[in-house]
């Protein structure tokens, strides 16, 4: 994909789960999500913030979290979360959803990796189907895959991660293979994302899962 078609791909994850989100009880919103510690309205939050984050906005947030980036981005869909409703939530992902703006110091395709992650984030805790589409889903496994952020080359040396609903693979090894959805919730650190792989190498996978999932 190119720019202008992962920008596409953006929007349409955003309007996608603006609709999944419109009638979700106030229990729902206060469900815990897969990324561990934040609620499905924190998430939400988190993921409005990508289009609204400037530079000197950024680098106070930074100074205050005392340069820890995890704690930025938490401390920061925490305040989200506590100053605008479920419904102002909502309707801010939608107000931006073609909007190519995004965090300083990001690329192209990390709005489109935290899109198809939090998606699953809140979509399994509340037993809903948010499908991901495998070409999308490609393109975030690449780019997770060459990330230093998410440290995935590290953890995962030795194992073969192979997607069977696309081309995608890397590294060599004992082989954990299945849908590239469920590889992607695994390379950002979620265990739920074991339940749909497999292979000979998925026992040394599942050791290797963080005990923090990525934000």
């Amino acid at each position: 994909m190119d720019r202008e078609q992962i920008r596409l791909a953006v929007e349409a994850e955003r309007m996608g789960l603006a609709d999944l989100l419109d009638d979700l009880s106030p229990e729902d919103w206060r469900t815990p999500s897969l990324c561990q510690g934040w609620t499905v309205r924190e998430v939400v939050a988190h993921l409005t913030h990508a289009t609204r984050l400037s530079a000197p906005a950024a680098v106070g947030a930074m100074v205050r979290a005392r340069f820890d980036v995890n704690r930025m981005i938490g401390d920061a869909a925490r305040a989200r979360a506590a100053q605008f409703e479920p419904a102002e939530l909502v309707a801010q992902l939608r107000e931006t959803a073609g909007s190519a703006r995004r965090p300083p110091g990001t690329k192209p395709a990390d709005p489109l990796v935290d899109l198809l992650v939090h998606g699953q984030d809140v979509a399994r805790p509340l037993h809903r189907d948010r499908p991901m589409d495998p070409e999308r889903v490609a393109v975030a496994l690449s780019h997770v895959w060459a990330s230093s952020f998410y440290r995935t080359r590290t953890r995962f040396d030795g194992v073969r991660l192979v997607a069977t609903d696309s081309e995608w693979a890397a590294a060599t090894g004992p082989a954990v293979s299945g849908p590239g959805g469920e590889l992607l919730l695994l390379m950002t650190g979620r265990p739920a994302g074991l339940d749909g792989l497999g292979g000979e190498g998925l026992a040394e996978a599942a050791k290797r899962v963080g005990a923090r999932s990525s934000p």
